[in-house]
């Protein structure tokens, strides 16, 4: 889903707001803009959420995931003042997502039927979502196995994959059957101010953020993080991609029209300013990467044989796929520069520097 916390990023930015929020309350950061923290079920604890006032109500940017203990924390919002960190009485408007990870997309079809609002995303990141989630039920696919098999897993780790199938649409509310289609370059007015969309991809189809000019507000979803690197993978359903070339233009993208003054606003860890400097982190860290797994390619290896070289660490069983997914996202960039070739030995993959 989000950011693999294996590749952590140390250097310093600024951080002007004192204290987060308290898990589901409001905390207001700028005019008209209020940061929200909901909980999360694994070692990511928190995702963060905006409420945008609009007028007479609220534009919500992402809602969390599908839990009891997320919409708990909502109802007691939908019902609190302003000061004790609710909507005041007002109702949300429209609700945008910046993309289809449950974290982020988990609530929309609750919160939008009770209000009986608007879901604005992508059209890539809706049908995306609409997909996998369609997965639940399914038994897994042979294309899957082979997938992860060619990475090197052992059976019990495939056995794993095949009771866990399916498992993404859990975490989601049923989505509304239709949507606002949201594109880069699009403005949406919200609340008298204008806010710019700006797309990105890799670590997710086609991924929204939103750019408050006069307020130098910059809401990131997980396209910059000021502490973990995003999770940039390969999967089954395009075993050939290459997100990581993706992820490495949208980097520059934004490092090219963001000012670096600009207040990020991110889906984890708490708002930074320091967009250029961490973005160019961002694009070091994964060079870096590059550089790690060309130095053990003189044999031909497995995908799982390079997580060492790539995250410096063993990974543990719950982090596999994404490690896997990952790794195979910087084999396929390296592949596509004519630097890695890949031959196939009996069901596994091997990829080795080329000559």
């Amino acid at each position: 889903m989000d950011g693999f916390e294996g590749k952590t990023e140390r250097a310093r930015y600024e951080y002007p707001i004192a204290e987060p929020p308290v898990g589901g309350a409001a905390l207001e950061i700028a005019p008209g803009v209020r940061w929200v923290r909901m909980p999360l079920p694994f070692s990511l604890k928190w995702i963060n959420l905006w409420l945008l006032e609009d007028g007479d109500g609220w534009t919500l940017v992402d809602t969390g995931m599908q839990t009891s203990e997320t919409k708990s924390h909502w109802r007691t919002m939908f019902g609190a003042d302003l000061a004790s960190g609710g909507l005041g009485g007002k109702p949300i408007k429209r609700v945008i997502v910046t993309h289809m990870h449950p974290d982020h997309i988990g609530l929309a079809g609750w919160i939008t039927r009770k209000f009986q609002c608007e879901l604005w995303i992508t059209r890539l990141e809706y049908i995306s979502c609409r997909m996998l989630v369609a997965d639940t039920g399914r038994e897994a696919p042979e294309a899957g196995v082979k997938f992860y098999r060619a990475a090197g897993w052992e059976q019990e780790d495939l056995d794993r994959y095949v009771d866990r199938f399916g498992g993404f649409g859990k975490a989601v509310s049923q989505l509304p059957d239709a949507f606002h289609r949201m594109s880069d370059g699009d403005e949406i007015s919200i609340g008298g101010r204008t806010w710019h969309v700006v797309t990105g991809c890799g670590h997710s189809p086609d991924h929204a953020c939103l750019w408050q000019k006069d307020l130098n507000l910059f809401i990131s979803g997980d396209q910059i993080l000021p502490r973990i690197s995003s999770n940039v993978s390969v999967f089954p359903t395009e075993p050939e991609a290459d997100p990581l070339s993706d992820w490495l233009r949208s980097c520059k993208k934004l490092r090219d029209l963001l000012p670096e003054d600009v207040l990020v606003l991110p889906s984890h860890n708490e708002p930074f300013r320091g967009a250029h400097k961490r973005l160019d982190a961002l694009v070091d860290g994964h060079e870096l990467g590059m550089k790690r797994l060309l130095s053990r390619l003189d044999e031909p290896k497995r995908a799982i044989d390079l997580f060492i070289a790539l995250f410096a660490r063993a990974i543990e069983k719950d982090s596999l796929g994404m490690a896997t997914g990952e790794t195979l996202a910087h084999l396929n960039c390296l592949r596509g520069r004519g630097l890695v070739t890949s031959v196939q030995d009996g069901g596994a993959t091997l990829y080795r520097r080329a000559s």
